[in-house]
């Protein structure tokens, strides 16, 4: 049956070409779309959560639901020890965050503090890259703050200037203190610079009157890909402590909603591909049955069953499906790991995705990439396959092998 499957292939040539040329095409098309959004999505999410947010949050119980000053972390030092032990985690930092009124001059605004640590902040989150003015902070407390540009905007404020805020310490009494500027800290985020001011853990703690106590602590670990046993493995390990442990797909679920719609969005566009190639198949499988009545009608007239003609159709296009997967998967490879190395840029100015700008897109190499456009060729050949099969196997011999 392969033997015959095999001659009939290759007698006729520009039709089997086609046919492989349309499953091919669909294939390295799929590829490049897995690659692409495998690729791209991971990297925003990385950058996403390792400048920002990190991979994991560890809060008091009840935090994230009802966000106060008085809900803190009070044993944070033995929480960073065991998140030392995890080999899973790369860094992590401790931080303070509450609201305050920032003045400069006559001109006020709402402010977001946020207390760090200069030394480990830098280490998870990158902190002293995303100053675009000034200074990051002495490693001991001085007094010091940053502002986001969009804060300093509407501040009117310059580097060395005096940063005034007023808010309401945990124990209840007047918070206030006066502090220089010495940095603009660029996020990316419009809305987050907007209203972003970062000042030295210690001196967070002093306005606050918050001891030794945190309100978050950022872990990140060593890939996004071990995020996820990571966040098991401190749940385990921290199960003794009033905290809960979260990964970034809960503390930051408008992002992860926008990319899952929008990967939704990308899987709808693959399917349309697939279905399109389908009747790209099953037109040029049809065509080859109907021009062939006579050849099957001979088939039959000499004793072959219904069911050999049918498994002869199968065959003839699972051997061009397999040929287009080899050839699609070289060129998927070839051409996912090609853009992988030399990322294309499509934006200019940049688009804002979830809060992330993204000037261009890259790809990913990986098992999905290729055995997801395999499949989706291999079946949707045999599926459409089916109905000229049936055709065929219903040949008359009678019929079809008349001589008008």
């Amino acid at each position: 049956m392969i033997k015959m499957a095999f001659r009939n292939i290759f007698r006729q040539k520009r039709r089997s070409l086609l046919t492989t040329l349309t499953m091919f095409g669909g294939f390295v098309l799929a590829s490049l779309a897995l690659g692409v959004i495998d690729g791209t999505y991971n990297r925003i999410v990385d950058e996403f959560t390792r400048s920002r947010m990190g991979h994991i949050q560890i809060h008091a119980r009840g935090y994230l639901e009802r966000p106060t000053l008085q809900k803190v972390i009070r044993n944070g030092r033995e929480i960073g020890v065991e998140i030392d032990r995890s080999r899973d985690a790369e860094a992590w930092a401790p931080r303070i965050i509450a609201a305050a009124l920032a003045s400069v001059g006559e001109r006020t605004d709402t402010a977001r503090i946020l207390g760090i640590d200069p030394v480990r902040e830098n280490a998870a989150t990158r902190f002293e890259r995303k100053i675009t003015r000034g200074r990051s902070f002495s490693p001991d407390p001085s007094k010091e703050i940053i502002l986001g540009p969009g804060l300093a905007q509407a501040l009117k404020a310059a580097i060395g200037d005096e940063v005034v805020l007023v808010s309401q310490a945990a124990d209840g009494s007047l918070a206030n203190d006066v502090y220089r500027l010495i940095g603009l800290a660029d996020t990316g985020d419009m809305a987050t610079d907007r209203t972003s001011a970062y000042l030295h853990l210690e001196d967070a703690r002093s306005l606050f009157v918050l001891e030794e106590a945190v309100h978050e602590i950022v872990v990140v670990s060593r890939s996004l890909k071990k995020a996820t046993n990571l966040n098991a493995s401190l749940r385990e390990s921290l199960a003794a402590f009033p905290v809960d442990v979260q990964p970034w797909q809960e503390f930051a679920k408008s992002f992860y909603n926008a990319m899952r719609a929008d990967s939704r969005g990308h899987e709808m566009m693959l399917l349309i591909l697939f279905i399109v190639v389908s009747f790209g198949v099953l037109n040029t499988t049809l065509m080859s049955v109907l021009e062939r009545r006579r050849e099957y009608g001979v088939l039959k007239a000499l004793g072959t069953r219904p069911r050999q003609v049918f498994r002869l159709i199968l065959c003839e296009v699972l051997l061009l499906a397999a040929a287009s997967v080899v050839l699609g998967a070289g060129a998927g490879f070839l051409i996912n790991s090609a853009v992988a190395q030399h990322e294309i840029v499509i934006f200019s100015k940049g688009v804002t995705f979830g809060g992330m700008e993204m000037r261009s897109f890259t790809t990913e190499v990986n098992a999905r990439t290729l055995t997801i456009p395999a499949l989706t060729v291999l079946f949707s050949a045999l599926f459409v396959s089916l109905w000229p099969a049936v055709r065929a196997a219903r040949t008359e011999p009678a019929r079809s092998i008349r001589i008008f």
